[in-house]
């Protein structure tokens, strides 16, 4: 029961049902807020306890600020959490394992249980291994439940096993683009009351819902464990970045081509911590979808949410995908009644404001590693000969061209060259170069979910067959939808068999290519591109582009929109200007162009127009928990706590409870501890978290095989996120990591210093003998230090590597605060100081003192660093809230949350 300071507490009839609401209005300064704030607000007033959320907590909110520093603590107590397979899986082993830690602990295990409604949609283990073909779905399927049986029960187990736990199982589509369609409320309704549908999720793209006016983000998978019980989230009261739309979008550009732009202009202005909202006369003019793929990409523009208002557009989404008339109802009500609906006139107190001609948004794409480095299409092959140079090598190596010194490597046109012939199975034989697009995927939530660019995509397949094109036979062409309405869609439509004829045939639904689940090349591909050095190319209608993460073999990763994928795949180079040059030729000879085959406008819009209804989402998702026969099949175990396999490889118990008692164990002062890792800039947390496939050499390789699995079964990493000690030994081991401390390695390097002379070593080896030696390990980061996806295992994995602190010039938000969750302490070099400025080689040992100060109660500024060799330094304590301190003061969230269980 909300403490109601306000008065706030009020009842809004809506047809025949009566809610308990709490008005905005009762708080001073509300109406000028802007939206996202608001729904902040709503949340303090309805969970005021007058402990932990206080009267002057609202009042902050109400009395916010725009122009000041995030200062102001609160706690926001998020409606639902929503989780996919990767990342939830190790939610779920841990929920488990605090169960038993519980029970140990001599308390009620039916405790740990979901308090807020928790969803899992297993998306992320479908790996596109076969292609081209009609039968490529059902195979990719067979060979998923065959990976992943003992994943699966234990989900199955978990659904069984835990209140307010649903699945909903493989094959149905992407957890984003199935809340969106199905799960998102808008306004939720429980107990009585009605409030706004907040969130928060396992995944960065969590934010996808933001179009629908679903305040909710990314958090690492401890941080939703937290909340699924019943723990707020603690965060200071952001900045809002106002970003105000105008105009309409040009004949021939797509939502992807917008989002690519207002993520090039959201990097480059600065958001990281800060919520972006949308406003002004072009909201209206942008398509729901459109907005859901501008939320999608939140992170990669870094801010916290990217959030659009309520208004008849999300009335008219809500209908389409099948919501109830008293729902669709209940959320225009309750919009209007709380000033949450959008007013396009209106100008809210913003904190920073930036605007965009929509008129002005121009083809694009991005590339080749980063979502923020936009290239505009015509001048995309231009820029592909510059970059190209940064993934080619200048020397000759054996078994490969000899090229004149005065020009190496070889160069055709000023462009590096070095032409391969392949043979194919069938004894044909083609040329493949560098630029070769050897992946072409229509893949990842942030496209698929937009029915405007998936259909324009079709379009340009259709059009290229009856021209007579179909893809280059070097490229991996796959369609991996984010749900079933996609294909029912384009069978309506007629559109299917023109995918099929380019090569786009479904490949299952699910992440696939944005996540690393390519599947392996055609082997006369990978056998060239490896043999030669090639530095060949994916283009992906995904959200991430980053080195290493597509497929091993792929050296540049470009972002597309799906037609524009459909057209490099017709082209089948990157060095083709396909703004100008043929992409092939026709029956008779003569060259095709983009032009002739791009749709116009009125052609998308009347296929969309006549091929999708309300009926198509009740269908996909008339029943989408129960799954099919297979999942149905799955026989999992009984018991309100799990019955853990010891011969698994796949879901095992993890060690963070272990020796865990009542009472705390007081902080300590590091010292002596040496650097596992020292990186620089913009090291993602795909270059830290375990992704991708898994080879044979590696620590996790050797691990697997000790443990009996054959190679062909070792999976991928994501799939094995349930057990620590593959994680663990794929922790930093992302093969385009480069460890300064290991200088000419790429991969999961670095040098042991446990041994005379420091040779290199595999870092999980390494850390091993450390960790033996009972000697405290420290990684040295420079700018943006664990930006990119909110995985909990670049968290988990560093803290299992004996990682006792991290200090880099700045952090992107999530994996800041998932390291405070895992027990591992974030500093910060002071401003214009860095490894480099401070001549730290990472050889050197360090000493961490004035951390005791955390076991008075306060969070120190500073701790004093200093090392062997005497470099000394005040580090910036990234300890940024009181909560935060407390979770470091019981070495980690999920020991926190276990002790409040307890004491209950």
């Amino acid at each position: 029961m909300s403490a109601n300071s306000f008065d706030a507490r009020s009842t809004l009839r809506v047809g025949d049902e009566s809610y308990e609401i709490f008005k905005l209005d009762k708080v001073e300064g509300s109406a000028r807020l802007p939206y996202s704030l608001k729904v902040l607000l709503e949340n303090l007033l309805r969970t005021e306890d007058g402990a932990n959320i206080t009267a002057d907590h609202i009042r902050a909110i109400g009395g916010w600020d725009s122009q000041a520093q995030p200062s102001q603590e609160i706690q926001f107590t998020p409606a639902r959490v929503i989780m996919q397979d990767f990342t939830g899986v190790p939610c779920v082993v841990d929920l488990a394992t605090m169960r038993e830690a519980v029970k140990e602990l001599g308390g009620d295990a039916d405790k740990v249980n979901p308090l807020s409604p928790a969803e899992l949609v297993i998306d992320h283990s479908v790996i596109a291994d076969k292609f081209g073909t009609a039968e490529a779905f059902g195979q990719n399927v067979e060979l998923e439940y065959g990976r992943n049986k003992e994943r699966y029960q234990f989900l199955r187990w978990g659904q069984t096993a835990f209140d307010d736990f649903k699945v909903v199982p493989p094959g149905t589509g992407i957890v984003h683009q199935v809340n969106i369609e199905k799960l998102a409320r808008t306004v939720m309704v429980r107990n009585g009351q009605a409030y706004p549908d907040t969130l928060v999720g396992t995944d960065s793209h969590t934010t996808m819902v933001n179009g629908l006016g679903v305040l909710g983000w990314g958090v690492g998978g401890i941080e939703a464990e937290a909340a699924m019980l019943g723990q707020p989230v603690s965060m200071l009261i952001p900045r809002v970045v106002g970003f105000k739309l105008t105009g309409e979008l040009p004949a021939g550009t797509t939502a992807t081509d917008l989002v690519l732009t207002i993520t090039e202009m959201l990097r480059k202005h600065g958001v990281v911590g800060k919520f972006v909202e949308f406003y002004g006369e072009g909201v209206a003019a942008t398509s729901l979808a459109n907005r859901a793929t501008i939320g999608n990409m939140s992170p990669e523009f870094g801010s916290t949410a990217a959030i659009f208002p309520i208004d008849d557009e999300t009335l008219k989404y809500l209908r389409l995908t099948g919501r109830d008339a008293q729902q669709v109802a209940l959320v225009e009500a309750y919009a209007k009644e709380q000033g949450l609906w959008l007013d396009p006139a209106a100008e809210p107190d913003f904190s920073e404001k930036l605007e965009l001609d929509l008129s002005t948004v121009v083809p694009s794409i991005a590339g080749p590693k980063r979502p923020q480095d936009r290239i505009v299409l015509a001048n995309a092959s231009q820029q592909f000969a510059l970059d190209v140079r940064n993934y080619v090598e200048d020397d000759d190596e054996a078994g490969k061209e000899s090229f004149p010194a005065s020009d190496s490597p070889a160069s055709s046109n000023g462009v590096p060259s070095r032409p391969t012939t392949v043979t194919a199975p069938d004894g044909s034989t083609y040329e493949i170069d560098h630029g070769a697009v050897t992946v072409a995927a229509i893949t990842s939530c942030t496209n698929t979910s937009n029915p405007y660019v998936m259909v324009a995509a079709a379009l340009v397949a259709k059009k290229a067959v009856e021209k007579g094109l179909t893809r280059k036979p070097w490229v991996k062409t796959t369609l991996a939808p984010g749900s079933k309405v996609v294909t029912d869609y384009f069978d309506k439509a007629g559109l299917t068999p023109y995918l099929d004829k380019v090569g786009f045939n479904l490949v299952g639904y699910g992440c696939t290519t944005c996540i690393g689940n390519s599947g392996p090349l055609p082997e006369e591909v990978s056998k060239a591109v490896n043999d030669h050095d090639l530095a060949v190319t994916s283009v992906l209608s995904g959200n991430r582009n980053f080195e290493g993460r597509i497929n091993p073999d792929v050296k540049m990763n470009y972002l597309a929109s799906p037609p524009l994928v459909v057209a490099y795949a017709l082209a089948g180079s990157m060095k083709v200007d396909i703004t100008k040059d043929a992409l092939g030729a026709d029956q008779d000879g003569n060259p095709v162009f983009l032009k002739d085959i791009w749709p116009s406008e009125a052609e998308v819009n009347d296929v969309v127009a006549n091929s999708i209804g309300e009926d198509m989402f009740n269908k996909s998702y008339q029943d989408v928990f129960a799954g099919d026969a297979q999942w149905q099949s799955l026989s999992i175990p009984t018991g309100n706590t799990f019955e853990w396999d010891p011969q698994s490889t796949y879901v095992r118990k993890p060690p963070y409870f272990e020796g865990m008692t009542m009472e705390t164990t007081p902080v300590a002062d590091i010292t002596g501890a040496r650097v596992l890792a020292k990186l620089g800039d913009s090291v993602t947390t795909d270059h830290i978290s375990p992704a991708g496939a898994i080879k044979a050499d590696t620590p996790a390789g050797k691990y697997l095989t000790e443990h009996g699995v054959e190679r062909r079964d070792f999976n991928s990493y994501g799939s094995r996120r349930g057990n620590h000690e593959v994680m663990i030994r794929g922790t930093f081991a992302n093969i385009r990591l480069r460890n300064q401390i290991a200088p000419g390695t790429e991969g999961g390097f670095t040098r042991d210093f446990t041994k005379e002379d420091g040779p290199v070593s595999f870092i999980y080896d390494a850390s091993q003998n450390y960790q033996a030696a009972g000697t405290p390990l420290a990684i040295l980061a420079g700018k943006e230090y664990g930006s990119g996806s909110s995985r909990d295992w670049a968290a988990k994995g560093t803290a299992l590597l004996g990682v006792k602190a991290v200090i880099a010039e700045s952090y992107e938000r999530i994996h800041r605060s998932n390291l405070i969750g895992m027990g591992v302490l974030p500093l910060q070099f002071p401003e214009g100081l860095s490894a480099e400025s401070l001549g730290l080689t990472g050889e050197e040992a360090f000493s961490f003192t004035g951390v005791t100060e955390l076991n008075n109660g306060t969070t120190p500024r500073t701790v004093k660093v200093t090392t062997d060799t005497g470099v000394e330094f005040d580090a910036v304590v990234r300890i940024d809230t009181p909560g935060e301190a407390d979770y470091y003061r019981n070495g980690g969230i999920m020991q926190y949350v276990l002790r409040s269980l307890i004491r209950k």
